[in-house]
């Protein structure tokens, strides 16, 4: 057997054909020549930051884009769902049709993706336009996040992975506490376009942070769907899977309608929506600081924590949505958990699948971008078709299935 001096990084599964059992073969780096590249968690960070906030800023600018694009509510949330099929699609074809390109490489092409978006958006003379755009977005976004936790795992030591994804979520705290308050804030004044507008420099900063912090990451073989197939066969894996999905169809059946929510049942006006956001968003700081300290170790007990506290606020804002007080209360848990939502979920995935991330990272962005898609779809539907409050019930009845499922989490682990 080689004798092994450098640390061992990375792995993948391959299947013998004479037996068709597991066997790891590990993927060597040689890490002990530089250290931990914090720079590049950084601007992985930021990369973080901008797809948050170019994917879910229709949800503070809802109703000016329904009524700038003649069309309804309901209708203008699909274009977050078209950016979540084209997100499913993107996840689980990027390591297949990157091959076996440099991983710099793609992930640079994947923000370019994000700069082209943003442009068509903000330009969209008609919907059409509009849902182009949105698509673009969606390969930036399936790409980026079937990468990005296989990425962080080649950027820093195997003991700093939980504390890095901590870090590149942190720009999704960043996102959800300045990104919605201030797009619906400065959309009220200058009009949503301007809003789309004013991501762009930011995103083209971003390219270049890429392109100059990023090391070179050589795939480390070519890539194909039997990956995948193999990963989906484990039964833990799939009854992970399934949860992750139950839970993200929840939270965000909920949030992409949150702004018709607070302005038919809360009665705010622009000013007050744009300081509900502000607090969600601040209050994913917490969740951040929560999650690099307490995430640590098996992930299983903090399995069921997004479904149990995010429906549990919903529940609350169904009761006393009435109230501006009550709401803002309940919207501040939820932003917490939201934050620690992400690092929760990818830290189980990258234990639970640490023999092949790149596949484990496609599957679970499919997953997430499949939930918030039908949830913007469903949620959409019982909005247009009921109220607004049937579209929060059936965001609690998946919480429900969702913890249903994950009991204590355990058989959800390896070897479970």
């Amino acid at each position: 057997m080689t004798r092994v001096i450098s640390k061992v990084r990375t792995s993948y599964i391959r299947r013998e054909p004479d037996n068709q059992e597991h066997r790891m073969v590990s993927t060597v780096e040689q890490t002990g020549s530089r250290p931990a590249a914090w720079g590049a968690v950084l601007s992985m960070a930021l990369c973080v930051a901008m797809l948050i906030a170019s994917e879910f800023m229709p949800v503070s600018l809802l109703t000016p884009m329904a009524e700038g694009l003649g069309a309804t509510e309901g209708q203008t949330g699909q274009a977050i769902s078209i950016s979540g099929l084209f997100a499913v699609l993107a996840s689980l074809l990027i390591t297949t049709a990157a091959g076996t390109l440099n991983r710099k490489g793609v992930l640079v092409i994947l923000t370019a993706f994000m700069l082209m978006s943003l442009v068509l958006v903000a330009a969209a003379p008609n919907f059409t336009v509009l849902m182009i755009g949105r698509a673009a977005l969606g390969i930036c976004i399936g790409g980026f996040w079937a990468l990005a936790t296989a990425v962080i795992m080649r950027l820093v030591p195997a003991q700093d992975v939980p504390k890095a994804l901590a870090l590149m979520y942190g720009g999704q705290a960043v996102a959800a506490a300045f990104a919605a308050p201030i797009g619906s804030y400065l959309g009220g004044f200058f009009g949503w376009r301007a809003v789309f507008w004013a991501l762009t420099p930011i995103v083209t900063v971003n390219l270049i942070w890429h392109v100059v912090v990023l090391p070179s990451m050589p795939a480390a073989q070519k890539q194909d769907f039997r990956a995948l197939f193999d990963l989906l066969k484990r039964p833990y894996f799939q009854r992970g899977l399934i949860a992750c999905m139950l839970s993200w169809g929840s939270a965000f059946s909920m949030f992409t309608y949150l702004r018709p929510f607070l302005e038919q049942v809360t009665g705010v006006d622009v000013t007050i929506l744009s300081a509900l956001l502000l607090l969600l968003g601040c209050a994913g700081f917490i969740g951040t600081w929560a999650a690099g300290r307490f995430i640590k170790g098996n992930a299983a007990p903090f399995l069921k924590l997004p479904a149990l506290v995010m429906g549990g606020a919903t529940v609350g804002l169904l009761a006393l949505g009435h109230s501006v007080i009550a709401t803002g209360l309940f919207m501040a848990i939820w932003g917490a958990m939201n934050t620690m939502f992400s690092v929760i979920w990818m830290t189980w995935m990258s234990q639970n699948a640490d023999d092949a991330p790149e596949a484990g990272g496609s599957l679970m962005v499919a997953a997430i971008q499949a939930s918030i898609l039908l949830g913007a779809v469903v949620g959409g539907l019982l909005l247009d078709g009921i109220s607004i409050q049937a579209t929060f019930v059936g965001s609690v009845v998946l919480a429900i299935a969702a913890l249903a499922l994950i009991r204590d989490g355990r058989q959800m682990l390896k070897g479970s």
